[in-house]
């Protein structure tokens, strides 16, 4: 090759532009109008709008990790949160069933109370509310135990009511509480009066039949005596004031062959349920005293001495 045609201009590599200083200046004034034209002009919106509608996928893509993870432990805290708010929930449930239970047990016995205090008014003898402690221990007897006893002037043989009639009769006292002994028990009588015909009769405990249960006993077989008869105390015991609800005839079984007719009642008295009572004075207490017989008139003989009477 001759010499003549050899490119005498240094390689691209050594070749040298503007200074870096030049190069700052003008990208640093560059950089400056476009910041002075975009806040006065905008003229860089719509470049921002295209740069942010390419880059929208990509920024969607970053934060699926990061939402993903917020979204787990959101999910587990509120799967926690809705745990409990469960289970307060059927805690307060429960709580409101209970004093439902309570409001509907209260009303029941506020009810009777008022029955109760209803017949304390219309009868003419004093009475002492008592209330039931428990059913006694004895299976082959109907009795229970009341909470007052000789403290409260309980005594024995007083008459004792619910609201809706008879109930029973004190047997035993004791110094706080006292047992009385049901109409239904096999060895109970009561002096009973059809309402209807105003015929007398005994009323005696049975329980053949089913567990409360009486049997109206020694009437004839040809008596006046039809299904729905209320039976009310006559008085003639000296225990029972007259007029009290003790039962109403159920069945009424007539045999050609024998001469009384067997007559079965259920009681008025809630015998199986009864939670407050009335305890009645004996018939016998308020009977006044017999009067004492007057001492003989003195006689006097004609001269005046005393004859023996």
């Amino acid at each position: 090759m001759p010499l003549g045609t050899l490119d005498r201009a240094p390689p691209p590599f050594f070749r040298q532009g503007p200074s870096a200083l030049t190069k700052l200046a003008v990208c640093g004034a560059l950089a400056f109008f476009l910041m002075v034209a975009d806040a006065r002009f905008k003229i860089m919106q719509p470049l921002r709008m295209v740069l942010a509608t390419v880059l929208y996928p990509v920024q969607w893509l970053a934060l699926q990790p990061v939402h993903l993870v917020q979204g787990g432990s959101e999910y587990f805290y509120s799967l926690n949160s809705a745990q409990r708010s469960k289970d307060e929930a059927f805690k307060r449930l429960g709580l409101q069933s209970l004093k439902a239970n309570q409001v509907e047990q209260l009303t029941l016995e506020n009810e009777r109370l008022r029955k109760l205090l209803d017949l304390r008014l219309r009868l003419q003898t004093t009475g002492i509310a008592a209330q039931v402690l428990y059913d006694a221990a004895d299976p082959y007897s109907r009795k229970l135990v009341i909470d007052k006893g000789l403290v409260d002037k309980v005594r024995p043989g007083s008459p004792v009511l619910d609201e809706r009639g008879v109930l029973g009769q004190v047997t035993r006292v004791y110094p706080l509480v006292s047992e009385v002994t049901l109409i239904t028990d096999r060895d109970h009588a009561i002096p009973v009066l059809n309402t209807r015909t105003g015929a007398r009769g005994v009323a005696f405990g049975d329980t053949t039949t089913h567990a409360d249960a009486l049997e109206l006993r020694y009437m004839a077989a040809n008596a006046d005596a039809i299904v729905g008869d209320l039976l009310t105390t006559s008085g003639v015991d000296g225990v029972y004031p007259p007029g009290l609800p003790v039962a109403r005839i159920e069945k009424v079984d007539r045999r050609v062959d024998a001469i009384f007719a067997r007559i079965y009642c259920v009681p008025a008295a809630l015998v199986s349920g009864a939670s407050h009572v009335l305890v009645l004075e004996p018939l016998s207490e308020q009977v006044p005293p017999r009067p004492l017989p007057e001492p003989p008139a003195l006689v006097r003989n004609k001269r005046g001495e005393l004859l023996k009477p």
